[in-house]
């Protein structure tokens, strides 16, 4: 019986003695860790040899002859072809080159061989036909293959050393993606689902957009071009603004679970669209389709990250007398955080030392042609301030170095430098650790620690090397001066519940003899994470006398119910203060950013299972806003747990309340899976949480 894609070719094999083909796709996506992808189509890694079994009709002596002069034929592209690497002819002999495709037969018997093929550790990736032939007769199909990228060959370019890495940024569909505030840091489960049944078709159609097929072995070449065509795919396919909640459908665009409907529907415009204030999932998308293809991946997210600089080391913000940014943007901005794809390859074309880690940078810039707008830069180029490595590095260096100077826009128009103390810029870099749930701090990597002689070592080679070509004047921000200062300080929670209140603190020095006549304007501001304004919120001026060396610390609560309106769902609260005194026309500014806290979301469920036995969750969530939860809907999901997405309606939960449920569901898959709950009430959207449950068959449960 036939097994295997060539069985649809048995008439035109039948003249050269063969009955039929096995691909022998399970066994060999087993040693080829592609089993979760297909047990039923061959899909391979390069360098690593795979098995297929040729039947014949008729015992083999018979055709003896014709078979000692037997090749086979692997081809990929539109038009293959020897010369540009897209055709490759080999015997079937155990004297092939290692380092070029080859076969040789490991078993046979009257009716059969098994041959044992070996693909180059840099052939070009993609959809592969394989043919047969005898002499210089038409070849036959045999049939089709996927050949990817492979981290376990130590000469494969991606190569990685480390086995639960290779689990970790390969293999796991599992992923943690970290937003909120550099102080509040929050947790976002997501489905990279990477082996899904469509995911590999779709990478791959996405990279034949790209007609340089004989440079897909390169897989430098090929993340700079997935780069840029996801980049450009969710510049156009986002939605402009984000869509209001009032409805189911509108609900469903703000869903966030994971990357694949979201690549379907820039690919296919099947699945649903993501609104501007979540576009931060192109890292994360990118990361599915890098992971798809073998090239190890991780989603990295950097708090207070500098952005738009031009290069420049500081970045200008304006805020009006009453301590509120005014939109006016003077030079770059700092998003609340920003996310970005690493992957992990060598990379022989540049200095020794510039391998490893490897950050996926989509250029703003519009020159250059379609496939040339993305970069690749090794994080090691920005730590160590090596601008003359790629064009990026020099801006990629800001994100994580640059200043922030704070003007004061006064009615007139003009500016007025303030004594600011703003937030430490590209702080608390961060990405999910191998093996578990936690997060990973991972700084080091892009930045030497503050305040060190190496940092000042690379900041002033930075510095120089800018001054060198051209003068460049970005690197040096004004610096205020007054010979009567006035300090202020700020102090907040990193969080404030939703819906209600929390303690904040101003404190002010006056370090002279002098009393000082002080007006202080506090302000809270709606934003998104990327810094762009989304509402203001609430003001407050006072005037304050502070006598010759006094330290005065002034105690307020910031409260929902001061806001004019309610903060916009994903956004973040900006409270400011600024302090300014007649005698002085140097204002004092600190600035905080404050996540707001949504209910929790408890799961409760057993750290371990048994396949095909039952099990049991409990999800609980307490009501503590002051007024009631309704149109309350639970969502669970888990790939290995539940076969569908199941979605449940409850009743209103009263202020004060805790509404509790339990599911049941069949663990199907062994191994670590993860159960993700999501809730969406009036209130509030995609509020989730997961449990991580360890699934084992049933003999070794018993």
């Amino acid at each position: 019986m036939a097994v295997g894609p060539c069985s649809g070719n048995r008439v035109g094999l039948g003249a050269l003695g063969i009955k039929s083909c096995d691909f022998q796709a399970a066994r060999n996506n087993e040693e080829h860790h592609t089993k979760d992808i297909s047990s039923r189509r061959l899909v391979v890694r390069r360098g690593q040899p795979f098995i297929i079994t040729l039947h014949f009709r008729a015992p083999v002596h018979a055709f003896l002859p014709a078979l000692k002069k037997v090749a086979l034929i692997a081809q990929t592209g539109e038009q293959p072809s020897k010369a540009n690497m897209t055709q490759a002819t080999f015997p079937i002999s155990s004297l092939g080159d290692q380092k070029w495709w080859s076969a040789e037969v490991e078993e046979r018997d009257a009716q059969s061989w098994t041959i044992s093929v070996t693909t180059p550790s840099d052939a070009l990736i993609g959809h592969y036909s394989l043919l047969l032939q005898v002499l210089h007769r038409k070849p036959r199909l045999l049939g089709q293959f996927t050949l990817l990228f492979n981290p376990w060959v130590q000469e494969d370019a991606v190569f990685l050393g480390n086995e639960a890495q290779r689990w970790e940024y390969l293999l796991n569909q599992n992923g943690l993606i970290y937003l909120g505030t550099a102080d509040c840091i929050q947790e976002e489960p997501w489905d990279f689902g990477q082996f899904e049944g469509d995911v590999l078709d779709l990478s791959l159609d996405l990279l034949s957009v790209d007609k340089q097929v004989e440079k897909w072995g390169n897989p430098v070449h090929v993340a700079c071009i997935l780069g840029t065509l996801l980049h450009a795919l969710k510049k156009k396919s986002v939605l402009p603004t984000p869509q209001p909640q009032a409805t189911q459908e509108g609900a469903l665009l703000n869903k966030r679970r994971g990357s694949v409907p979201i690549l379907r529907q820039w690919l296919t415009g099947q699945g649903r669209p993501v609104c501007e204030s979540q576009a931060w999932v192109l890292a994360a998308v990118a990361c599915t389709v890098l992971r798809c293809l073998g090239i190890p991946a991780r989603v990295v997210t950097t708090f207070n990250s500098a952005q738009t600089t031009g290069g420049g080391l500081f970045v200008e913000e304006c805020y009006d007398e009453e301590g509120l940014q005014n939109g006016k943007v003077q030079r770059g901005k700092i998003w609340i955080f920003q996310t970005s794809t690493e992957c992990w390859m060598a990379r022989p074309a540049l200095p020794q030392g510039y391998g490893g880690w490897q950050i996926l940078y989509p250029s703003a810039s519009e020159g250059g042609g379609a496939l040339k707008a993305c970069d690749l830069v090794p994080v090691r180029a920005v730590k160590e301030g090596t601008l003359g490595l790629t064009p990026a590095v020099a801006d990629l260096f800001a994100t994580v170095n640059a200043s922030c100077v704070v003007w004061k826009c006064c009615e007139d128009g003009t500016l007025e430098l303030t004594n600011s103390n703003t937030k430490y810029v590209g702080n608390n870099i961060s990405t999910k650790g191998v093996g578990g749930d936690r997060c990973e701090d991972i700084t080091q990597n892009y930045k030497y620690p503050k305040g060190s002689l190496q940092e000042k070592e690379v900041l002033a080679r930075v510095q120089n090397k800018k001054l060198e070509h051209g003068g460049y004047d970005g690197n040096h921000p004004p610096s205020p001066e007054t010979a009567d200062p006035l300090y202020l300080f700020l102090e907040a929670p990193t969080s404030l519940p939703l819906g209600g209140d929390a303690q904040f603190s101003v404190t002010l020095i006056n370090p002279s003899d002098q009393e000082k006549s002080v007006q202080l304007a506090i302000g809270v501001q709606a934003v998104y994470y990327n810094g762009v304004l989304a509402a203001e919120l609430w003001r407050k001026k006072m005037f304050l006398e502070l006598s010759g060396n006094l330290v005065k610390k002034i105690t307020t609560i910031l409260s929902y119910s001061y806001f004019e309106q309610s903060p916009p769902e994903n956004s973040f609260l900006r409270l400011t203060a600024l302090a300014t005194y007649s005698e002085s026309s140097l204002s004092c500014f600190a600035q905080e950013d404050i996540a707001i806290g949504r209910p929790c979301l408890t799961i409760e469920m057993p750290e371990a299972a048994e396949q095909y036995r039952p099990l049991t969750a409990s999800v609980s969530i307490h009501n503590s806003l002051d007024a009631p939860m309704k149109d309350c809907m639970i969502s669970i999901l888990g790939r290995g747990l539940i076969h569908r997405e199941r979605t449940y309606k409850l009743g209103p939960v009263r202020p004060g309340d805790t509404m509790c449920t339990q599911f049941r569901f069949t663990p199907t898959k062994v191994g670590l899976q993860r159960l993700t709950v999501e809730m969406d009430c009036n209130t509030f959207q995609n509020l989730t949480n997961y449990r991580s449950v360890t699934v084992v068959a049933p003999e070794l449960a018993a």
